[in-house]
């Protein structure tokens, strides 16, 4: 991956032009989508010869494309223009974030390091996949302060979410790095994205994405990606391309140009965001508010009342799972998103049944701020109706 530029272009420049180097030279302003899945090839010994050295490395395909499942031209720009703003060698994008953490899963897995130190709260579906051990991992919960103890001789990753999902809780990562000593840090830069902060500058190894979030940023693309050195994203072809866990083309151009516009998209959502965490944390209806210190586009809070009525409540604002597109989504983490995580773990990494998750949008913050009063509104617990509960 050519990720020379970044350290002489902000990353607004490289948002709109990693990735796409090469086109003004072919005559192009838009980037081409490949649909291929296969491509000719007249001379078999040569492609004998790409194919043994992908298989000892896991390097990209020098020359033309071969087969889909063994790279993409159109995923990989997408590829590129990931590590650049995450100031990474190398970047390889799959079918899901999900996808994308069982490859690192099974990369170092096949190395013979199953065991995954990891801290609570992730994102539900990766505290699953980490907890049933269906790819044959074993994991340590623990907190930040108790990694380096967690640590054994078969630890192959360590695992972090900061902001975490769905408590918005921040980690140290320059610490936690630290911590990890040789083992590779895994953070999971969702929510922040590289706009917000970027991890392989704080020490970590390995930076993940649901790129299906803010990367992609409208609701109509799902995918992961993980930023690492070129080393690892080695192991990690070779997992993609045994498992065809692969990014489709189509996807991976729409990922392309949604990081144009990233940057500008994540801090106008982060400033509505922020206004509605002030205007929350304010509000008597509220318990408490959960937002980040070094910001973004997400807001938790916990309501006094019903929380599902607020979720039943809200008409321009819409009830849904998933986060980081142009419109607001709210949910109920305890019933959704985090529903797979046993209750007394959920409950204890501060994911409490009336916490609510919000992704904020682009909308005006009149608009929301309006409709979520009337949702907190018709969720109170009558006065009559509380005391005859007490």
């Amino acid at each position: 991956m050519d990720t020379h530029r970044t350290a002489t272009r902000a990353l607004a420049t490289e948002a709109v032009h990693a990735g796409r180097d090469d086109l003004a030279r072919q005559g192009l302003h838009a980037p081409p989508i490949d649909l291929s899945t296969t491509y000719p090839s007249y001379d078999s010994r040569a492609e004998a010869a790409r194919i043994d050295a992908f298989a000892a490395t896991g390097a990209e395909l020098e020359g033309p494309p071969v087969y889909a499942r063994l790279g993409n031209p159109t995923v990989a720009r997408f590829e590129t223009a990931l590590a650049r703003l995450e100031g990474t060698e190398a970047a390889v994008a799959f079918a899901s974030g999900m996808a994308a953490l069982s490859a690192v899963l099974l990369a170092r897995a096949s190395m013979g390091l199953r065991h995954v130190v990891a801290v609570r709260p992730l994102y539900g579906c990766s505290d699953h996949l980490l907890t049933a051990g269906v790819l044959g991992s074993e994991v340590t919960w623990t907190d930040p302060a108790g990694i380096a103890d967690a640590l054994r001789a078969d630890t192959g990753l360590v695992m972090v979410e900061s902001p975490a999902n769905p408590t918005l809780a921040e980690v140290d990562l320059r610490a936690v790095a630290h911590a990890c000593g040789s083992v590779p840090l895994l953070a999971d830069n969702t929510f922040a994205t590289p706009v917000l902060q970027r991890p392989a500058e704080q020490g970590a190894r390995l930076v993940l994405h649901s790129a299906t979030k803010y990367l992609g940023g409208h609701g109509d693309v799902m995918a992961g990606v993980v930023a690492c050195d070129e080393e690892f994203a080695g192991r990690l072809r070779q997992v993609r391309f045994a498992t065809g866990g692969v990014l489709h083309p189509l996807a991976g151009y729409l990922l392309l140009r949604g990081l144009s516009t990233l940057p500008v998209r994540v801090r106008a959502a982060s400033a509505t965001a922020a206004e509605l965490a002030g205007r929350l944390a304010a509000d008597p209806r509220v318990a408490g508010v959960h937002y980040p210190r070094i910001g973004g586009a997400m807001v938790a809070f916990e309501t006094h009342g019903d929380p599902h009525a607020v979720i039943s409540g809200v008409r321009l604002i819409t009830p849904a799972v998933s986060l980081g597109s142009v419109d607001t989504l709210i949910q109920h983490p305890a019933s959704i998103s985090h529903r797979i995580v046993d209750a007394d773990d959920r409950r204890g990494a501060g994911v409490s049944d009336r916490l609510l998750r919000m992704s904020v949008g682009l909308e005006d913050v009149e608009d929301l701020w309006a409709d979520l009063d009337q949702a907190l509104a018709g969720a109170q617990v009558p006065a009559e109706a509380a005391s005859a509960a007490r």
